[in-house]
Formats: structure tokens, sequence, C-alpha cells
């Protein structure tokens, strides 16, 4: 595996993933019994928005820097923007961008726990390093997937799985995330499990939701997607995705007006929007299946 965040950390798809995050473990806090929290591809943590890596792509300068500066937030938004300020100790110059893991563990509470997968042994190191004095989280140097089947159902029996591959090999990896989903689901059939996924081809995309809709077995799976070009080209990253199975309860409605703002300050108007869509609804027809298109036009920042 060749892929390291550090790259890419701060993106717009990181904006997206973590503010999505954000609500998850929100919705986890509102019953008082411990919950834990499962990554399968934790990366090292915490990224350095100064470094070689982050520098050479500037990446960041177009996700997280451009939100800093924003003002009239919704609450969402504002709550991962100050997740954010505490990985940097307050401090606004934005040295340092907090990955899922960080974000999670600095969010859960004493009595909650965090599994973290991570194969890469350097990332691995780094990753372990970065919580050795944190009771509440364990980090595994494994494979995420076999992982996640072992892990769960979690002695809490509460929690939320992410699931953040490298996509290095797109369509294979959605083959391989819902052969894991699969096996995942039957061992714990009522735990959430979230999925993170780039945009470059829709093609791509509708069997994974395909899968979801009609043949996981899941009784609840949100989509929320980000795209910032029209999704008909593999040669770069036009979007970003993620699916919740077993979402909680109005979840939707807690990251809509975050969603719908994004596009505006992150893309160009009239190529930019934002997708909510319930792709299994409890006593619905699955929802039909969104197709490549130029996206609808977006009023003028």
């Amino acid at each position: 595996m060749n892929y390291r965040h550090a790259y890419h950390a701060g993106n717009f798809a990181d904006v997206m993933k973590h503010m999505v995050l954000v609500a998850l473990i929100d919705a986890m806090k509102q019953k008082p019994t411990p919950f834990c929290y499962i990554e399968t591809h934790a990366g090292r943590g915490r990224y350095d928005l100064r470094g070689t890596e982050a520098r050479k792509t500037g990446e960041s300068d177009e996700g997280v820097a451009v939100l800093k500066t924003a003002t009239g937030l919704p609450p969402l938004l504002w709550k991962w923007l100050e997740t954010v300020r505490a990985c940097n100790e307050g401090d606004d110059t934005l040295r340092h961008y907090p990955g899922s893991p960080w974000i999670a563990a600095h969010l859960m509470r004493d009595t909650d726990t965090a599994q973290l997968c991570e194969l890469h042994p350097e990332e691995a190191g780094q990753l372990r390093h970065l919580f050795h004095n944190d009771k509440r989280v364990h980090v595994h140097h494994r494979d995420g997937y076999e992982a996640m089947k072992a892990l769960v159902p979690p002695k809490e029996k509460r929690g939320v799985v992410l699931i953040d591959p490298p996509f290095e090999q797109q369509e294979a990896e959605f083959r391989i995330i819902e052969k894991a989903l699969a096996a995942a689901m039957e061992k714990w059939p009522g735990g959430i499990f979230a999925v993170w996924y780039p945009i470059k081809l829709r093609s791509h995309v509708q069997p994974f939701h395909r899968w979801l809709a009609t043949k996981s077995g899941a009784k609840r799976v949100l989509a929320a997607e980000l795209l910032l070009r029209p999704d008909d080209s593999p040669l770069r990253l036009n979007g970003t995705g993620m699916v919740i199975v077993n979402a909680p309860w109005k979840l939707d409605d807690t990251i809509r007006d975050s969603l719908r703002l994004l596009p505006k300050l992150l893309g160009q108007p009239g190529e930019a929007e934002y997708r909510l869509t319930w792709l299994v609804e409890e006593g619905k027809d699955p929802a039909p299946m969104h197709t490549a298109h130029p996206p609808r036009s977006l009023p003028k920042r």
C-alpha cells in the first residue's frame, strides 16, 4: 500500500467526512451508556499541514483553510472547526489537522473506548505514539477489514465503525468493502457502519449503492455526497461521499444545513452540489440510483 493521507489531509473530502463523524459521535453521546469507536484505516491520527507532504499538494488550502475564515457557519461545521482548533491547542494558525482518530478521541467521554487499526508500519507507529498516554484508545497494527470482523460486536454493544480505505483500486475496493461489511453486519446487525468513498466516475459508485439498497439486508442507509465537479472523469477526484448503515435518528436533519453550505464555500458556482439520500429507509422502497449528470446550478456566492 503506497497511499499516505498526509498529502491530502484537510482537503474538501476530509472536511465533509469529519463533519459527519462529529455528528455521529454526538449522536452516540445522547445516551449515557459507553460506546466503542472502531476505525479500519486510521492513518497516523494527526497531520502537519506545514510538512513537506501537505505543502506538496496544498489541498488543505482549498479545504479546512477556507472554512477557518468563513462566518455564519451552522452548528455542526462550527463544532468540527472547534475540534480542529483544539488540535492546534487553540491556535488559529492551522499547524496541525486532526485525523478521524484524533477527532473521535477528543469527543469521546472517559467511559468510551476506541479501537484503531492501521496496516502500514510507519503510520501505525506514529498512531501508537500519538495515543500512548490515552488508556481509552487501543491501536492495532493489522489489516482493518480482518480486524473489523474480529472486533465486533464490542463489549459496549454500542458503537460506530468508520471504514475509510485508500481506494487505490476503486472498483475492487468497493467489492472488498461489501464482503467485509456483510460479515461484520452478520455479527453485529445493530452496529453503525460509516463508509467513506471517493467519487470519480458515478458508474463506480452505483453498484455499491445498489448492493446496499438491495442485497446488504440493511434497514436504514443514508448517503451523503459532496460533488465539486461532474462525476464523469476517472482522472481526478470529483467528489466525496459517505454511507451510514443504521444511521442514527435524524442524522440527515443534523448534517443537512452544513452539507448544503459546503458546495458554496468549497466549489464553483454552477459546478458544485450536494446530495443527501436515504438508500434504504424502513417501510419504503429503495431510492432510485443517481446517474452521472452535470450538477445543478447554484446561486453565485
